[in-house]
């Protein structure tokens, strides 16, 4: 299962740039767990059903006007309230001035006050994206991850089967390596899957007979990648000469990770196959897929053949 990750209040002051209003404490020592961010509209108006206190709080110029147009005793006592909350984050964008009670209740409720030169709309999409990015449930699988004419693969199997070695050879072919042995699997959105190698191992790679090498510095910068979006799936297995392969291309295979399915493939391996080429040509019969074209399909209509896809699903654990 999935982990609930959570990340520095510092990381986002630093990644957005914030004017640092009131922290009760160092920032690093701050931490945000929710990946939703709010405009506290309704709040300053005293409507507070449903709300989660837990998100973020951006306040723009529309509530600045809202907050302009009642009476002080009122704006004192709707800006306290939301105070009260125990907010993990209030952040004024436009760098518009803030009311003084806004501070003395910041200070009284310990919560952190920033502000922001963006404008607000622009302030919370980076924001979202930025959350939805560190805060995403999260897997570490083992396997490679390599970037192939711009899909990203997941190559899974047996220790030994020659994952590495695959991959290696594809970087001396001019793709890019993301991750090896270890692969940290981000669920950025219902329907993505973001994939990186933990920092202590990054671009190195175990090499059964020469050792540990670095991708980076053995072949240049523009050998590896920090992360990619992962596209499709590929099993290496030891060739089974009792095992029926997939001929054809018909069936539709996914593997299910993190509840996103991914498009895969089991390739078996026997010495005479080329699987650096084999995995190139996956990775262009794939995007031909997704533009709408399937080979198969082709061939079973111009042989007069009706066949139906199918849909086949299993889980990365499966492996």
């Amino acid at each position: 299962m999935a982990d609930k990750f959570k990340i520095p209040l510092k990381k986002i002051i630093d990644e957005f740039k914030l004017e640092s209003l009131h922290l009760p404490k160092e920032a690093t020592e701050l931490f945000i767990e929710e990946t939703d961010v709010n405009r506290p509209g309704l709040q300053l108006m005293g409507f507070y059903e449903y709300f989660n206190p837990e998100r973020i709080e951006i306040i723009g110029k529309m509530e600045f006007a809202y907050l302009a147009t009642i009476e002080e005793d009122i704006r004192r006592e709707r800006i306290e309230l939301l105070f009260a909350q125990k907010l993990p984050a209030l952040i004024i964008t436009r760098e518009l001035p803030y009311y003084p009670e806004m501070m003395e209740f910041a200070k009284k409720y310990e919560v952190p006050l920033l502000r922001s030169k963006d404008s607000t709309s622009n302030f919370m999409s980076g924001l979202i994206a930025f959350l939805n990015l560190n805060l995403a449930p999260r897997i570490t699988r083992h396997g490679v991850l390599i970037e192939v004419y711009g899909e990203g693969m997941l190559i899974t199997g047996d220790s030994g089967v020659g994952k590495s070695e695959t991959a290696i050879e594809l970087v001396k072919r001019g793709h890019r390596l993301v991750a090896d042995d270890a692969v940290e699997i981000r669920k950025v959105s219902n329907i993505s899957l973001v994939g990186t190698s933990p920092d202590n191992i990054r671009h190195f790679l175990e090499l059964r007979g020469i050792g540990i090498i670095n991708a980076r510095r053995l072949f240049g910068i523009g050998a590896v990648k920090v992360t990619e979006k992962i596209d499709m799936v590929v099993e290496l297995e030891q060739w089974d000469s009792e095992k029926i392969y997939d001929r054809m291309g018909m069936d539709n295979l996914y593997t299910t990770i993190l509840g996103v399915n991914v498009p895969s493939l089991t390739i078996p391996v026997k010495p005479g196959r080329n699987l650096a080429v084999i995995l190139e040509v996956a990775a262009m019969n794939n995007r031909h897929k997704k533009m709408g074209y399937n080979a198969a399909q082709e061939l079973m209509q111009k042989l007069g053949l009706d066949m139906e896809q199918t849909d086949h699903v299993k889980e990365l654990d499966d492996f």
